[in-house]
């Protein structure tokens, strides 16, 4: 699990060399893409479902991505999105697609469907996070 998670950091890592994030901002992200992925399994074990365990994770990745985005006085795009590459449901669509190409059509539709869900999930979370950041910004003021 813990290996697993340092698979994610990295991977988050070499997502935020490509977007050009610099310094300690970039290992800061990266730590988001971790933390994401280590929730992802820790609630994948606890639950059977994926979804669930994407939206729980995205919406983890997203709380932390909020806070050091704060913290750091960067936007929070730069975190969030290095937060939630690690639970982009890429496989997903290539096996779908895969299964497509075969003639393997439910097999495709049930693949896509899963994938769908998975990208909503993620979204929700994201977007449920920052609703909720937006409000007690407005509140404090």
């Amino acid at each position: 699990m813990i290996l697993n998670s340092f698979y994610a950091f990295l991977s988050s890592l070499c997502f935020g060399v490509l977007f050009n994030i610099r310094g300690k901002n970039l290992i800061i992200a990266s730590l988001g893409g971790g933390l994401a992925w280590l929730t992802y399994l820790i609630s994948g074990r606890l639950q059977p479902s994926l979804v669930f365990s994407l939206f729980l994770a995205s919406m983890v990745g997203s709380i932390y991505s909020e806070i050091m985005a704060r913290l750091y006085k960067n936007p929070v795009t730069m975190f969030v999105i290095c937060a939630i590459i690690p639970l982009v449901p890429g496989g997903g669509m290539y096996y779908a697609t895969l299964e497509a190409v075969k003639g393997n059509f439910t097999v495709a539709l049930t693949k896509g469907a899963e994938t769908l869900f998975s990208a909503g999930a993620i979204a929700v979370g994201i977007v449920l996070v920052a609703s909720i950041s937006t409000v007690f910004k407005k509140i404090k003021k």
